[in-house]
């Protein structure tokens, strides 16, 4: 007589899905709560709301250079006119650039450098991070072995070297900081799909029937994305000052609303007086690099369990 097949419990082990997605949920809510009492994290979210509104404002502080959005306007007439003219309030460049359209828009420059930077490394990071703690063997030799190599090079010194390769142009930068920033992620990806591996329920899982990708999608991947989301809020923050530094020895198009590029026009000027170029420019690269570590800082305090204050 053949063997009759158990039955799986689909009731209980739903069951516990939504359990355990109702728990997510309410740690998730805890952290927006923890976060928000932290007085440096406030801070952080207050300097990048200021930013985020101004990047996605832009054309409604500074009307859009009909050459090119992302292209400084020049006035030959006003060539290094300092801060305070109704056409120039924050000054001009060395080269005739308003100062306040290059602060504005490189808002917005700075802002699609950083999420599109971040969201290429995270999800090849994820995925090759994946593919070397869940998959193992063969798989997590070949991938380890490739991220032992590019965290071989400094980042800056990989970035640069790729990004002079290609050609200056900021679509180049943007490519030389994801080939360059995905490392991070594997192997953190990888690091904490070993630790989930081992909980009961990802062998409950299995007991129960359930195929390696349900396992790895519904139980695996959602609890191992709490340090990839604190990695990426502090690499909003590294890609930006990392791209500007790029930026600013000209690996990006001349003419750029970018801030790198306005540190860059306004070195010349500083020695002669007319600090307002690199000054305006340069709190901007600073203030972006300094609330993305208040509130990585924050998060991280909050989602680590062993710094969670109780």
């Amino acid at each position: 007589m053949a063997d009759v097949a158990q039955p799986r419990a689909p009731g209980r082990v739903t069951a516990g899905r939504l359990e355990a997605l109702r728990t997510r949920s309410l740690r998730w809510r805890e952290v927006v709560r923890d976060t928000l009492r932290n007085p440096t994290t406030a801070i952080g979210l207050v300097i990048l709301t200021v930013i985020f509104l101004m990047a996605i404002c832009a054309p409604l502080i500074v009307p859009e250079n009909p050459q090119g959005a992302q292209q400084m306007p020049r006035d030959w007439g006003a060539i290094n006119a300092p801060p305070g003219s109704p056409e120039h309030p924050l000054g001009t460049t060395p080269e005739g650039g308003d100062v306040l359209y290059g602060i504005v828009w490189g808002a917005r420059t700075s802002l699609q450098l950083a999420l599109t930077v971040v969201g290429i490394t995270v999800l090849v990071g994820i995925a090759m991070g994946s593919l070397a703690g869940f998959l193992g063997g063969k798989w997590d030799e070949m991938v380890m072995r490739l991220v032992d190599v590019f965290l071989s090079i400094p980042e800056l010194i990989f970035a640069l070297a790729i990004a002079a390769a290609l050609g200056p142009s900021f679509r180049n930068i943007i490519l030389a900081l994801a080939v360059v920033f995905w490392v991070k992620y594997a192997r953190i990806m990888r690091g904490q799909i070993l630790q989930v591996k081992q909980n009961e329920y990802v062998d409950a899982a299995y007991v129960v029937g359930e195929s390696k990708w349900n396992v790895y999608r519904k139980d695996v991947l959602p609890n191992s994305l709490t340090p990839i989301v604190v990695q990426a809020t502090l690499d909003m923050g590294h890609v930006v000052l990392i791209g500007a530094t790029l930026s600013f020895i000209g690996l990006a198009e001349a003419g750029l609303a970018e801030w790198g590029n306005l540190v860059s026009e306004g070195q010349s000027g500083i020695a002669a007086g007319m600090w307002w170029v690199a000054t305006f420019a340069g709190g901007m690269v600073f203030l972006w690099s300094l609330a993305f570590n208040l509130v990585g800082d924050g998060l991280r305090d909050v989602l680590d369990p062993r710094t969670e204050r109780r």
